[in-house]
């Protein structure tokens, strides 16, 4: 099973709009298409980002409460880690040193300091190049 960290950007995005490729990698993964792993800190970030206000308009607290509920209780937990310095905003390092220790397959990320790092071990996608390699993986499936 392709295992995946998503940043909790494009987590928000795929709540936002149900037409995006946020959206499709979150339908995606409901059906089983791959597993997300989440930790502590990217959970407790996406609600304290959905919490404000300004998304009121288009999810209620409530839904945001449940949305992180979902995917705390059906996506893959790991344990925060101390990691090293991986890119030039140090917020977003807790995000690679997460997919390191829990060995997922690539991360999901329209952040230019992710994707712009350069790691052959572990590549940073944006959301519609994931859901192209999905696309591709699903093809090639007998």
């Amino acid at each position: 099973m392709i295992r995946v960290v998503i940043d909790p950007g494009v987590l928000i995005a795929a709540v936002l709009t149900s037409d995006g490729p946020p959206a499709v990698l979150l339908r995606r993964w409901i059906a089983g298409a791959f597993e997300i792993v989440v930790s502590p800190k990217l959970l407790d970030e996406l609600l304290r980002v959905l919490a404000r206000p300004k998304f009121r308009s288009y999810l209620t607290l409530t839904e945001a409460e449940r949305y992180v509920a979902l995917l705390r209780r059906w996506a893959e937990r790991a344990d925060d880690t101390a990691g090293e310095r991986y890119t030039p905003d140090p917020d977003d390092d807790y995000l690679i040193a997460l997919a390191l220790s829990a060995r997922a397959d690539f991360i999901v990320s329209g952040d230019r300091h992710l994707t712009g790092w350069q790691d052959p071990k572990l590549p940073v996608l944006t959301p519609r190049q994931a859901v192209a390699l999905l696309d591709e993986l699903e093809d090639k499936k007998p």
